[in-house]
């Protein structure tokens, strides 16, 4: 077999092989790349073959290109370095998309020592991506004790929401759910993503309230490398990450209308930019959303867009406060209770009957959150058989009395933060040691105006 024959043979070799494949020369360029290759990045060979090899824009290669001038361009050239790198990395396709990759690299010396180049592999890793994305969501719902999806009722509000649940799953079109503060809005769109056709894809989660309006929009379109202080490498946002899957935004209210415009784009088009980049993103995702605002009087004050609310709102859920469905308090209880024994170790049997009718007699402003709550402060401060009056939160014990004793004093708190910090509500939670949604429900809950509190 002559040389000629022999270079077919094994380019026919290379290109059987799953992984993508490129050699690298000493001096950076592409100076080959196999089928695989093409098919992952969707760069053609003849694309590809003499451009830099940060033409996938490699987030690892960061840290391994040098710049100084006593040093190898790359570190891989380096003398004492190991022969072969790998690492978990996204690189940059064609179509402007990120895929995560494991890639291994090695250096290629002949006889001389001298560097002929470097081989690199490319294995794409977004299944196992999105497989550990998969993991953390079952890992999650088996947390919990659940008769559907993790949400325990037999009250006909919750039956009706169930119902609306399962109907919502066989469709395609955007979800809002709504609801207080506490009512398991996050439960309800986990329900949707794993009763519906898209369970086997990505269900990505975030709290719009709970992030600044750069940081969100980063988080949710990404970003490219250079786009803003600290962006050191480029990003895919939470929406490029949903592909083919849910996307689930809660406090959907609280978007500022700069991205309220974006979103809206996404909605009518499947198409975004990532923050400092031109190149547009086209994904296939499915919209939940979830608020406790009252939308249309968002849009009245021209705080929200209407035609933003069109499209997210073709399908309401709405979720019943807990002091509406008081019927599914004993069931919750005994969840709780099954939980925390397995959690804490103890054998707790139930609640005595005077202390579950004052969990009945109680209003439960903040739903089931505050009910699970409390039920976690009785665990501490009984040592069973059985949760009695005196083991329960003074607040539900005493709610009217608690009530005078602490709403002025927080109220007051609260106040005198916001005007220390000229409205700041981020920095407001840093000195009461709160997050921000708190500050935001503590705001609502006592009717605090931000501009009248700044202008006295």
């Amino acid at each position: 077999m002559n040389d000629h024959e022999m270079n077919t043979f094994w380019k026919k070799i290379v290109d059987t092989i799953n992984d993508g494949l490129m050699f690298i020369g000493p001096e950076g360029s592409i100076l080959m790349v196999n089928k695989a290759f093409e098919t992952l990045t969707g760069y053609t060979s003849e694309q590809a073959i003499g451009m830099p090899c940060h033409l996938l824009g490699c987030d690892a290669c960061e840290q391994t290109r040098q710049t100084g001038k006593e040093s190898a361009w790359c570190k891989l050239f380096e003398k004492g370095q190991e022969d072969i790198k790998k690492c978990r990395c996204l690189v940059r396709c064609k179509d402007g998309s990120f895929l995560p990759i494991l890639k291994n690299a090695s250096v290629l010396w002949d006889e001389n020592h001298t560097v002929l180049g470097v081989v690199e592999t490319l294995t794409d890793i977004s299944e196992l991506t999105r497989l550990d994305e998969k993991v953390h969501i079952l890992s999650r719902q088996s947390d919990r004790d659940a008769d559907f999806f993790g949400m325990v009722g037999k009250s006909p509000e919750m039956q009706a929401v169930f119902d609306m649940i399962r109907k919502a799953s066989e469709s395609m079109a955007p979800v809002i759910i709504l609801g207080e503060s506490g009512t398991g809005k996050e439960l309800v769109a986990n329900a949707i993503h794993l009763y519906g056709s898209r369970k086997n894809g990505p269900f990505i989660e975030l709290n719009c309230a709970a992030l600044n309006e750069s940081v969100l929009e980063s988080e949710l379109f990404g970003h490219a490398k250079g786009a803003f202080t600290g962006a050191y490498s480029n990003r895919i946002g939470r929406f490029e990450a949903a592909n083919h899957g849910d996307i689930f935004l809660d406090e959907i209210g609280d978007i500022p209308l700069s991205i309220q415009t974006k979103l809206l784009r996404v909605l009518e088009s499947g198409q975004f930019e990532r923050v400092g980049d031109i190149s547009s993103i086209n994904v296939d995702v499915r919209i939940i959303t979830a608020t406790n605002k009252d939308l249309d009087e968002m849009i009245a004050k021209n705080e929200f867009r209407q035609d933003l609310l069109f499209r997210i709102n073709v399908i309401p859920i709405h979720l019943p406060p807990l002091r509406d469905r008081k019927q599914d308090i004993p069931l919750l209880i005994n969840s709780f209770i099954h939980r925390l024994n397995i959690k804490t170790g103890k054998s707790i049997t139930g609640v005595s009957h005077e202390a579950m009718e004052t969990f009945m007699e109680y209003h439960w402003p903040g739903n089931i959150r505050e009910l699970k709550n409390a039920m976690e402060y009785s665990f501490v401060t009984t040592e069973g058989p059985a949760i009695l009056p005196e083991h329960l939160p003074k607040k539900i014990r005493y709610p009217s009395r608690v009530a005078k004793e602490e709403k002025p004093n927080e109220k007051h708190q609260l106040i005198q933060a916001l005007k220390q910090t000229k409205g700041n509500q981020s920095k407001a939670a840093k000195l009461l040691n709160i997050n921000r949604v708190t500050v935001w429900n503590r705001m609502k809950k006592y009717g605090i105006d931000l501009k009248k509190v700044l202008s006295v």
